[in-house]
């Protein structure tokens, strides 16, 4: 394999990651040209969307090298960002080769979620009953809340790891959090309705395609900003038709 496959290989594994865990995509642009040009490449040419990655450069004296890649999955761990951006930093820097960038890349690529499954769920509940307090509810809102977003957490994870289709984990976990919700507010565990209802939800909200998508549009990248917009306009579509279906069964 010769010197501009391995430069390539190690360029295009960075912009996946970064792509799948949750950067935006000029940063993953801006980070695979980067380690383009350091690896001595010329006209360096990267594009970047939602669901895959484009790179094509030139090595002096030889013809142009051109490659894509495709992303299916995309999650969440801005930690694994953090990790492919320092991996560049020192390959651009000269502190790395490009065998061992290759390794710290597969490292990271393959390294599990820090924290347990546990911790997670138990955040999102905590997260679920704060926002009903911010949005309104009273002290006796809190456990409801926090109990019913821990339902809905667990569920989108697990559905989601059978039925491989994000939207419909994400209708599922609505519908069962929301009705979560307004059972504990009927049985008296709890006094408004509406706010704990929201507070289920919470774990559910796509906060980083959103931000992304509207970070994306700002710096002129139109295609992956209306694609991660469309992403999360149908995980929103999701939420509001799980727990519209528990509201007209319940209430």
């Amino acid at each position: 394999m010769g010197k501009a496959d391995k430069v390539m290989d190690i360029c295009l594994l960075a912009g996946e990651i970064m792509l799948t865990y949750g950067a935006e995509t000029y940063r993953v642009e801006e980070t695979i040209e980067r380690m383009a040009k350091a690896a001595s490449f010329i006209n360096v040419h990267c594009f970047a969307t939602t669901t895959g990655i484009f790179l094509s450069f030139e090595e002096k004296g030889k013809e142009d090298s051109m490659q894509m890649v495709r992303v299916d999955d995309r999650l969440q761990d801005l930690n694994k960002v953090t990790e492919v951006n320092q991996v560049s930093r020192e390959f651009v820097n000269g502190d790395l080769t490009v065998e061992e960038a290759l390794v710290k890349l597969k490292e990271i690529a393959k390294a599990p979620v820090p924290y347990p499954l546990s911790l997670i769920h138990l955040s999102a509940g905590v997260a679920g009953g704060g926002f009903a307090f911010l949005f309104g509810g009273g002290w006796p809102d809190l456990f409801p809340a926090f109990l019913a977003a821990i339902l809905t957490s667990v569920t989108v994870v697990e559905f989601e790891r059978y039925l491989k289709v994000r939207f419909a984990a994400e209708f599922v976990a609505a519908f069962l959090g929301g009705s979560l919700a307004i059972a504990l507010v009927f049985f008296g565990l709890g006094s408004d309705v509406n706010q704990v209802v929201i507070g289920s939800l919470m774990p559910l909200v796509p906060g980083v395609p959103l931000t992304n998508a509207v970070r994306d549009l700002m710096s002129g990248d139109l295609v992956a900003g209306v694609s991660r917009g469309a992403e999360a306009l149908l995980t929103s579509l999701s939420i509001a038709s799980g727990v519209a279906f528990a509201i007209s069964l319940f209430l």
